[in-house]
């Protein structure tokens, strides 16, 4: 479909904006998604405040990070934590990279994510840590090298979530709305995790639990229903996206206008 690009853009843009809304992420961190056209490219904003980013922020990536043209804007470090996992799971379709709060106080510690009620189950069990220290030795935390980011994509391995020492999480998924699902909460039950261990032992759910709460969370009408939500939030907010009017004209239109400019 020729609208395809154009509204992909759109729900990524929303998608940054929503977590930021959301309280996941702040002037740092970042959504991205696969090019619905090119599984072997990928899109993630220029380098701006996740709650500012537009359709025209993207940026197209190949899996190495390097983008498809000189985008002549600042561009995020961390990229390769994008390009390294959509090179090793092909079945992801988004990546979210944030420092939120609520895990703060699990990363400092290394305590394990625990999953405490039904939603909390998009975690999954037991999601791993990685330390960037423990191949690199000390660096800025920021993950910035291929190897780096192929590093922490090994450390994810086959889960939807990884904790990064004294720095944050990566979560992914196979689709923008579950991603933004997951990450919005995860941070919830971390949160919820923290507080309810002031009062005394946790119990957390049981793997089988976990197993079909986790599918359950997974179903379209489920997400569709948060998104929903979330946008209405955000739309309240005062920082949610027009609508698209005309869908027709699209990034097409736009280049359309160069027609016949000296290049």
């Amino acid at each position: 479909m020729v609208n395809t690009l154009l509204e992909a853009r759109r729900e990524l843009a929303l998608a940054n904006r929503i977590v930021a809304n959301e309280g996941v992420i702040d002037a740092f961190g970042h959504v991205s998604m696969r090019h619905p056209d090119n599984p072997k490219r990928y899109l993630l904003s220029r380098s701006r405040a996740p709650e500012l980013v537009t359709p025209d922020d993207f940026i197209e990536y190949d899996l190495d990070s390097r983008p498809e043209r000189d985008p002549g804007v600042g561009q995020y470090s961390e990229r390769v934590i994008h390009g390294e996992i959509y090179k090793a799971r092909p079945e992801v379709n988004s990546v979210c990279h944030h420092h939120c709060p609520a895990f703060m106080p699990l990363l400092a510690t290394g305590t394990d994510y625990m999953p405490i009620f039904h939603l909390g189950a998009v975690g999954g069990i037991r999601p791993p840590f990685w330390d960037q220290r423990d191949e690199f030795g000390d660096t800025n935390l920021l993950v910035v090298k291929p190897e780096e980011g192929a590093a922490l994509a090994r450390a994810l391995g086959k889960n939807n979530l990884v904790l990064m020492n004294r720095h944050g999480a990566t979560a992914v998924a196979a689709d923008v709305q579950g991603l933004v699902f997951r990450t919005i909460y995860s941070c919830k039950n971390a949160e919820y995790q923290f507080q309810a261990e002031a009062f005394g032992k946790v119990t957390p759910l049981y793997p089988g639990e976990i197993e079909k709460a986790g599918a359950l969370n997974a179903m379209a009408n489920v997400t569709t229903r948060t998104w929903q939500y979330w946008t209405m939030r955000l739309a309240k907010s005062g920082n949610g996206l027009a609508p698209l009017s005309n869908p027709a004209k699209g990034i097409k239109g736009k280049r359309k206008k160069t027609k016949g400019r000296k290049r």
